[in-house]
C-alpha cells in the first residue's frame, strides 16, 4: 500500500458500508440520499459535493460547492473523460484544505470508479492498491466492467503498466480482482 496511507488516522480500520466512507483526510464516498444529509456534510466539514449520477439530483446546501458529472451507471458510459477533470477538483480542493464527497446513486460503481481515478492520479497508487484500499474503506464498491476497462486503459496511460486485467470466466469477462469471488460461486 502507498505510504502516503501510513499518516492516515488508525479509524479507517473501520469501514463504512452505508453512509460517508472515509477514503483519505480530504475525500469521502456515499451515496445520492446520504449526500443530501445537511447534518452529516456540516458534520464532516464537506466543502464540496460531486455528483456522478445522472438519476439523482442534489440538495443544494449553503457553503457547499457543487459540481455534477452525469453519467449513466452502464457498462458502455464512457466515464473516462471525466477522470482527469473529477480528479483535479478533488486534489484542488484537497490543496485549500477542503473535503469533497463523492457520490453518485449507490456509492458503489460510478462514484468508486473516478474515486479510484483519483488515487492513481494524485496518489500514485496502482489501480489493484487503489481499489484494495477503496474496499478496505467501503467494502460494497464494485464498478462495473465497462468502468474497469477504463480504469486499466487509465492506468496504463498513467504508468505505462497494469495491475488488473480483464480475465474470461462462465460470467464473461471480469477483473481479475473478482476472479477468487467469481471461483467460489461458479463450478468450473
Amino acid at each position: 500500500m502507498n505510504t502516503a496511507f501510513g499518516a492516515f488516522p488508525m479509524f479507517f480500520q473501520h469501514p463504512s458500508v452505508y453512509g460517508l466512507s472515509r477514503i483519505t483526510p480530504h475525500l469521502y464516498l456515499s451515496d445520492g440520499a446520504t449526500a443530501s444529509n445537511k447534518l452529516l456534510l456540516f458534520t464532516n466539514q464537506i466543502t464540496t459535493v460531486i455528483n456522478v449520477a445522472v438519476e439523482v439530483v442534489d440538495t443544494f446546501h449553503p457553503n457547499i460547492e457543487y459540481m455534477y458529472v452525469p453519467v449513466v451507471d452502464s457498462p458502455v458510459s464512457w466515464i473516462y473523460s471525466c477522470f482527469d477533470t473529477v480528479a483535479d477538483k478533488i486534489h484542488s480542493v484537497s490543496m485549500h484544505q477542503g473535503r469533497t464527497l463523492l457520490h453518485c446513486a449507490a456509492g458503489v460503481s460510478r462514484s468508486a470508479t473516478v474515486c479510484l481515478a483519483y488515487l492513481m492520479k494524485y496518489q500514485s497508487m496502482s489501480l489493484a492498491s487503489a481499489h484494495a484500499w477503496v474496499k478496505s474503506c467501503r467494502p460494497i464498491v464494485r464498478p462495473n466492467n465497462g468502468f474497469w476497462q477504463q480504469l486499466i486503459q487509465y492506468e496504463y496511460k498513467l504508468f505505462g503498466t497494469n495491475t488488473v486485467r480483464m480475465i474470461s470466466t462462465p460470467l464473461g469477462l471480469i477483473p481479475d480482482v473478482y476472479g477468487r469471488e467469481v471461483r467460489l460461486t461458479v463450478p468450473f
